[in-house]
């Protein structure tokens, strides 16, 4: 039951981050949020993102921690969760080596 309860939060929690990102970012890249991972006490969420250009990355991290406060605001006031957990972003390096070596084995 409480893995269930942690699953359906984490699936909302993606779901308005994404929504935060694209309404309040300034489209010169595209910000995916790949993964979530949420505390057992379900007090901290750590947000994983892919950039795309990758050369926007800086920019787009930036972007998104300056504004951690704004996206817990905006998961206060579109979710439905009774407690907001504490937010930070961080790039999906994992996502970028699967990518990488899915270049690699094309390229054999």
């Amino acid at each position: 039951m409480i893995e269930y309860k942690r699953e359906k939060m984490m699936d909302e929690l993606k779901k308005y981050i994404s929504q935060f990102i694209q309404t309040e970012s300034n489209k010169t890249s595209m910000i995916t949020v790949t993964n979530i991972d949420l505390s057992k006490d379900l007090k901290k969420a750590r947000f994983f993102v892919t950039v795309f250009p990758e050369n926007e990355e800086v920019a787009a991290l930036d972007f998104l921690e300056r504004n951690q406060k704004n996206a817990k605001e905006y998961l206060k006031e579109k979710s439905k969760l009774s407690r907001i957990p504490f937010v930070t972003f961080h790039l999906d390096n994992g996502e970028k080596s699967r990518q990488h070596l899915d270049e690699i084995s094309r390229s054999l």
